[in-house]
């Protein structure tokens, strides 16, 4: 028969136990004999990262202390433990240094969190193929948004211009002042080796591309997987799974990301992208409160701008392109 309460029994007995643990100091370690590391690979939890002078390979972990805060590729981090690189090693991250860039995707326009792709890189490489599978305007245009808002340079490298004109998409880019490059299977690589030398660079473009196959004509030890196109679909399928860092031959590095289908623009403003454009953020601060800068705005500082010869139409027309592309599908 189980013993009922008491109301004159010490209330002591009934007290829930109490955790023998140390209080929690506010004093954190200094870290101060932790090394650099940079981050060049993510697997499952697992970061490789170079570390020290010789850019040894290094295993690695993240310390419970940095908690939800994410480590993506390209971040300079403080690394303690075993940073030998020897096999069944491992290091753990406690810190992650402040980050120069940092590129941002939502999985659509409508979505609120932010997915970052990669850190420090300074520039971006927006691959687009000519033809099969033909070219996505619209998608050129989405990265080129994302490269304005991280700080980033963009390049634009149009492959496949064996089977593809390029006039029609080069022209639509000139009054934006992006850079150019145009490949074709086989050919000539120097102009865009001397655009990634000793630069960090991160390629982006939907499947089938040809992304894969300009990294193996840069990187020769690269060895990635090439892909296919769809007869029906005329899309890619995916070869790269996951975003990594691969050195240069000719100095520098790029940062090889998985084919992507959509690049959401959630996170970017208005005000963002235009001072990207200094010479129209100049012009729109004449701009009424509240100024959206389309064209159906009545005030618009930009049009003022366009009639008196300050601004040209066509980089006007341009960055609205680029402001429509943050709305609707890509």
């Amino acid at each position: 028969m189980s013993q009922r309460y008491d109301e004159d029994r010490p209330h002591e007995k009934f007290d829930r136990p109490r955790r023998h643990t140390r209080p929690r100091t506010k004093e954190r370690p200094s870290y101060a004999d932790a090394d650099d590391g940079w981050v060049i690979g993510v697997d499952r939890g697992r970061y490789t990262l170079l570390v020290g002078d010789d850019e040894r390979a290094v295993t690695a972990m993240k310390s419970r202390p940095l908690g939800r805060k994410a480590v993506v590729v390209g971040d300079r981090v403080r690394v303690v433990g075993d940073t030998s690189g020897t096999p069944d090693t491992l290091a753990r991250i406690v810190e992650v240094e402040e980050r120069t860039t940092v590129l941002r995707r939502t999985a659509d326009d409508n979505d609120p969190i932010e997915r970052v792709i990669v850190a420090n890189a300074d520039q971006m490489v927006v691959v687009a193929a000519l033809s099969d599978p033909p070219p996505r305007p619209r998608l050129i245009d989405r990265c080129l948004v994302a490269a304005f808002d991280a700080g980033m340079t963009p390049l634009v490298c149009l492959t496949k211009a064996d089977i593809g004109d390029p006039t029609a998409l080069v022209e639509s880019l000139v009054p934006l002042e992006v850079d150019v490059v145009v490949t074709q299977h086989g050919g000539d690589l120097e102009m865009i080796r001397e655009r990634l030398r000793g630069r960090t660079s991160v390629l982006v473009g939907h499947s089938g591309v040809g992304k894969s196959t300009l990294v193996n004509a840069l990187v020769p030890d690269a060895d990635l997987a090439t892909g296919v196109i769809n007869a029906v679909s005329r899309r890619g399928r995916h070869t790269s799974t996951s975003t990594r860092v691969l050195p240069l031959p000719f100095g520098g590095w790029i940062v090889d990301t998985p084919g992507i289908r959509s690049f959401g623009l959630a996170h970017v403003s208005v005000e963002r992208l235009l001072a990207a454009f200094p010479d129209l953020a100049t012009a729109a601060e004449e701009c009424p409160r509240g100024c959206l800068h389309t064209p159906d705005e009545p005030e618009c500082a930009l049009d003022l701008a366009v009639a008196d010869g300050t601004l040209d139409a066509a980089r006007v027309d341009s960055f609205r392109r680029l402001l429509a592309s943050r709305e609707g599908s890509d």
